[in-house]
Order: structure tokens, then sequence, then C-alpha cells
């Protein structure tokens, strides 16, 4: 700006100069003109310029506020300043040799008073609290936050900071203090082998319950090992990936398979199991420079769920994993070894969870903040973001709400007796009292906008149930027409496979390309029906396949290969084509009769068969997402999968939980199992699938 008014300063003053000294003709008249109006021109392009720099500007902070409403700091929990982009950060941890490039972890900056504390809050005053500071997009919350010390005033990093330790550490400014750390063995006398960036951590009301540690770097493998062997660890938290956005965040400091030997401790694979939000791995730890100690088992418990960015979007399966470890760790063992990438953020945020949770059953209260101040003086920044703050309070408010409704299916006669307890004045009110909790979830309509705009909404059956924003399925677009991507689908988690399930609407004639594009877009191989396609003379789905021979509906083309009535559905084996390439898949349509549209199928056998042939066929064709529909693709499609997801794990745990693995459902699409009859149908097949496989060690 400040060089175009200096060009008409000067313009003007040349001007003046002239005037006195001589009277201008008629040319001069108009060189003096047109100079001006090319100065007045360059000013105003000047002008126009500055004012779209500033707008551009404006509408980068406006797209980072936007950002920060979603994830309230938007800072996680292991960062690289050189890579902050839009209040974002991604970080690099290749191990580097050079101090220079090592990276560090930013750390929010505290606010100016760090002196106000909150007392504990009574758990029957949890949820309100939790309300109040979460309004205003969690400007208490991040008060709160702000108020925690950050550090020990006593701590001091001598050890950690030491020439022959410092590459030991994954980040420079996550130390561990050298009165809380994790002291190992000496090997050979070396004076700095006994260093592991590692820290104690109480519990609630047990001294050195866990121990706080970084992810293993390269070099540090071995260290990690003897400090779990030394330490009679039982037990391994891990709470990071080991890639996060194609960057490194841990080693993988176990074998795939067999025996590895890591320094003197040798780690042989004894068994895995991978589920929907972690992993169990169990090895056979052996301390290999002295053949007469007993080998050892260690659990590790792998929580893979935590996303790339911020908090999980529900607690229910971190308060899941939280009791597994709980169950699996031995009364007798030493520490809990608890790690994620800096051994601060996730961990901090899973100790204070469990100590909580402890701390609600024992006094009727909670002290989150009291708590974190107290751990901090043990291992700094333990709980690093706002965020991972807030969703502590989160987790306990789900606990105290709901409580544990998991249930072994040796106790599951016991329990449909109190549900469907006939003595009450009304029928089964302890079922549709469980049941109510439910209906009260709240529908986040805000996270509906795609299936609301007015060029898709004709595209759903019923407006009511339309998908989330964060799990629909999302078709490729078709050039140049807009709005081509929108289904009326959802993503739904299975028992062991995240987005296992697409649940959907039956097809509209409108939209039986789109629902084939779907099917061939995600390779799926099985499709189930579960509605007929009129139900009380209403049109409940277009029929999307051929009675005979073959139908072509845009690009894709179904061809009928083979059509059997068994005793509850029937079968169909179909070819479908992508045309302009001509390649085929096949699709096995699984079609369930019995299932009136109001109302639950006379018996659970005849769900219980057609969920174990379509497992069959997953198991054939490669575990590609099943395709489940009714009508409006919530009720009886909610139901199927929710009845998939429970006797898969009574199957492989011999535990069952109807009521979260609903809860679950309803957060991921609305409405799911729509009915106290559909949710009742649950535990029904349930008892029919016991009684069928009355053996416990059936699925034990």
């Amino acid at each position: 700006m400040m060089v175009p008014l200096l060009l008409v300063a000067t313009a003007t003053e040349q001007k003046n100069v002239t005037s006195q000294t001589e009277e201008p003709s008629s040319e001069q008249n108009q060189q003096v003109l047109a100079t001006v109006l090319v100065v007045s021109l360059l000013l105003v392009i000047a002008i126009l310029l500055a004012w779209y720099f500033l707008r551009l500007r404006n509408q980068r902070k406006a797209v980072v506020t936007t950002v920060d409403k979603k994830i309230p700091n938007g800072i996680l929990e292991e960062q690289d300043p050189s890579k902050v982009v839009g209040g974002h950060a991604g970080v690099s941890h290749t191990p580097t040799t050079r101090r220079a490039e090592q990276q560090t972890v930013v750390l929010l900056p505290r606010s100016s008073s760090t002196s106000k504390t909150y007392p504990p809050i009574p758990v029957d005053s949890l949820e309100e609290e939790y309300r109040i500071r979460l309004a205003d997009d969690g400007k208490l919350f991040r008060e709160e936050f702000n108020s925690l010390p950050g550090s020990s005033p006593q701590g001091s990093y001598e050890e950690a900071n030491k020439e022959d330790n410092k590459e030991k550490n994954r980040y420079p400014n996550i130390l561990p203090y050298d009165h809380s750390r994790v002291v190992l063995s000496l090997l050979d006398g070396h004076t700095c082998s006994d260093y592991i960036n590692a820290s104690y951590i109480d519990g609630y009301q047990e001294k050195k319950k866990f121990i706080a540690a970084q992810g293993p770097k390269q070099d540090t493998v071995a260290d990690f090992w003897r400090m779990v062997w030394e330490q009679k660890t039982a037990t391994i938290v891990m709470l990071t990936n080991l890639k996060e956005r194609k960057e490194e965040k841990c080693q993988q400091y176990w074998p795939d398979q067999g025996c590895w030997t890591y320094g003197n401790v040798r780690v042989a694979v004894e068994d895995f199991t991978v589920l929907v939000d972690y992993t169990i791995r169990k090895f056979c730890v052996q301390y290999a420079a002295d053949g007469s100690k007993a080998p050892r088992l260690v659990t590790q418990l792998h929580f893979t769920s935590w996303p790339d960015f911020g908090v999980p979007f529900s607690p229910i399966g971190m308060l899941k994993f939280l009791k597994k470890v709980k169950a699996v760790n031995p009364s007798y063992a030493g520490p809990i070894v608890v790690h994620c990438s800096a051994g601060v953020g996730r961990t901090g945020t899973f100790i204070v969870i469990d100590a909580m949770i402890d701390m609600m059953h024992a006094e009727q209260k909670v002290d989150v903040f009291g708590f974190v101040s107290r751990i901090r003086d043990q291992r700094s920044q333990l709980v690093q973001t706002d965020m991972q703050y807030s969703f502590i309070y989160q987790a306990l408010l789900e606990y105290y709400l709901y409580g544990d409704t998991e249930l072994d299916v040796s106790s599951l006669e016991g329990h449909l007796q109190k549900l469907h307890n006939t003595s009450a004045p009304s029928d089964r009110i302890g079922l549709e009292e469980e049941f109510k909790k439910l209906t009260n979830m709240r529908i986040m309509k805000e996270n509906m906008r795609t299936g609301n705009l007015p060029a898709n909404m004709k595209k759903n059956r019923v407006l009511q149930i339309i998908p989330y924003d964060f799990n629909r399925v999302i078709l490729s677009m078709k050039r140049g027409q807009e709005f081509t991507d929108y289904i009326n689908a959802s993503f739904i988690d299975g028992y062991r496979q995240k987005d296992y399930f697409i649940a959907t609407q039956g097809p509209l004639a409108s939209t039986v390309e789109d629902f084939w594009r779907m099917v061939w877009e995600w390779k799926c191989h099985s499709i189930v029906m579960l509605t007929e396609l009129q139900e009380r003379e209403q049109d409940k789905c277009f029929q999307y396949w051929p009675s005979e021979d073959a139908v072509t509906y845009g690009d894709y083309s179904v061809e009928m290969k083979g059509d059997t009535l068994c005793d509850t559905f029937s079968l169909r084996d179909l070819v479908l084509t992508y045309n302009p390439d001509k390649q085929t898949r096949l699709v096995r349509h699984f079609h369930f009769h019995g299932w009136p549209e109001i109302g639950i199928p006379a018996d659970g056998k005849g769900m219980i068969e057609i969920i174990a042939a379509v497992q069959k066929q997953q198991q054939q064709s490669g575990n590609h997402p099943i395709v489940v529909h009714c009508s409006a693709g919530a009720g009886r499609t909610g139901t199927f999968i929710a009845l998939s997801n429970i006797l898969e794990r009574v199957k492989a745990e011999g535990l069952l939980d109807v009521f979260q693995t609903v809860k679950s459902l309803r957060m991921q699409r609305p409405h799911m199992v729509q009915t106290v009859e559909q949710y009742d149908f649950c535990y029904r097949v349930v008892q029919d699938f016991v009684d069928i496989f009355s053996d416990y060690a059936n699925f034990k």
C-alpha cells in the first residue's frame, strides 16, 4: 500500500513545481492527465490486491477456526513444529543420529494462572458438571486443563540428559524425572545401561501400579524387554499404532510369529486375537542369559482404535479394553507397562480413567484434576491435551450412567428372568427401562448434512433415517454430475473388523444403479435382505435382481445363476457385471422370510442359521463388507447386525453385552434396533443359541 501512495505524492509535487515555473501547454496538460490516470489505476490495482490478500488470510484463519471447533485444540500428542499446518501437526520418528533433527513434542501453552484448583465431583453430579464444562465449545474444560501444573517443581532430568542416554529418548522434551524413573540393572558395569525412558506412576490407591513408557525405539527394544522382565510385568498396554499418518510412532518390539531374542530376553508368540478395537497378543518370555529361570506369560493388549487426530469417537471401546486389561493382569504381577509414542498423552489418559473408576467405586466421587496434578509429579505432561482431558470425563460419565452391562452366558437365563419380571405391575418393565436408556440417546442431526441436501433428499426412503456424514458409504462421483457420491448407507463395525457391514435401505427404483455401484465399488460378495418387496400392501423395496436371466441398471448387469429355498431364507447366486470393462463378480443374496415389518420372527433358530450361512460365505469370499438392508435400513437391519456381533462374541469369549452392542450401533446409524420387541429378540436368540449348543465348551 505504501508504494502507490508515495507515487501519488511524488506526481503531485512534480505537478506543483511545474505550475510555478511555467504555464503548461495543452500537450503538457494531457501528459499530466495521463500520468495521474496511470497512477490512479496503479493505486486501484494495489488496493484490490491488498484487499484480496487480506481476505485470503482471513479465510485461512476461518478454516483453522472451523477445524478447531471440531477438535478443540487441534494439537496432538506427538508433533513436530516444522510440520504444523492449519493448527495441526504431524511428526516423523525415523531414528536419527543428529540431535538437531530429533523430533520434539509440541507442548501446549500454560495459562498465566495455574493456582486455581477444582474439587472432587460426587458421581451424582457428574452428568451436570460434564455438560457445564462442555458448553461454549468446551471452554471450561480448557480452563480446567490449563490450570493443571505442567511438571513437578522438584523434578530433575540429570540421568535422561546424560550424553550416553540422550539418543535413547524418542523426544528430547519428554523425559523421566530422576526421582520416579525406572532403574534397570547395570549391564557389565556400564554406568548408563540402567536408563530407560519410563516412569513409575501410582494408581488410585496402589503405589507404582503402572509404568508409563515411551514407545520403544529401534535401539531401546532390548532395554524395554529387560524392564518387563526385571519388573515382573505380566501386562503391556499399547495405545498407539506402529505408524500413524505414514510416520513411525513406535518400533515393533515383538515377533509376528515364532520367537526372537532381544538382548538377553527371549520372546516367543503363543497366541493372538484380533478384535475391532484392540488386539491381544500372548508371549512366552524367558531370560536367555539364565536358563534356570522359569519362563513367564506376558500379555500385550494393543488398542488400535485411537484415531490419528484427537480422541476416540466414543469411550465404549476404551472402557471394554480397560475391563479386559483388569481381567487379564494377575494380582501377583509387577507394574502394568503402559505406552503410546511419547508415553504421556494417551498413556496418561488411560491411567487416569482406570484410577477414577476405582475411586468412583470406593468413594462415590471422582477427582480428575487432583489425580492428574499428582501423577504429573511422577512424569510431566501426563494427559497432554484438553481433548484427552475432556475424554476422561466422557468415559467416566459413560461408565456411571450405564455401568457394566456385560454378561457371562452362564448368567443369561437369570438376567432374562429379571428383565421379564412378570410379578411387577407391568410386564417386562426391566427390559423396557433398559431399552429406554437407548432411545434417550441424542440423534446427531447436525452430522447428517449430506443426506439432507436437497439433491439427496429424494434418494432417502424414510426422512428420519439418514446416514451420519462421518461413516456414510461414499460412492465415486460420476463425471460432471454433482451429488452422485451419495447413497443412504452407513458403514457399521463388526466384532473383529471395522466397517464390516454396510447398513442400507431397500433400494428405490431411482437408486438401484447406485445400490449395485456400491456393491461393486466396495467389493461386496454378500447381501442380506430382511424385508419382502411389499408388506401391508405398501412397497418396501424395489426388486433389484432379475426373476430370471439378466437385467441391466446403468453400467451394471445382474444375472441370476441359481435360486434355492432353504428353511427360512432364499439363497440366490447372482453374477454382477461391470459393463464398461466386462469384469464380473459372484454375489450371494440371502433373503430372510418371516420377519414382519411390525413384530419379530416366530423363533430365533432361522436367524442363527442365516447368520451362520453368511459368515461361511464371508470366509470363502474374503471378508469384504456385508450389505444388510430391510426397508429403511434401521430396525431389522440393526437387529441382524447386533445379533451377528453378539453371537460371534458368545462363540469366541462366552460373553455378551446386548445393551452396549445396540448402543454402539445407534451411534453409527440412527434408530438401529428400533423397538423393544427387536431388543428383546436379541436376548432371546442368544438364549436359543445357548440352548442349541448347550455344551459350554462349544463356544467358550
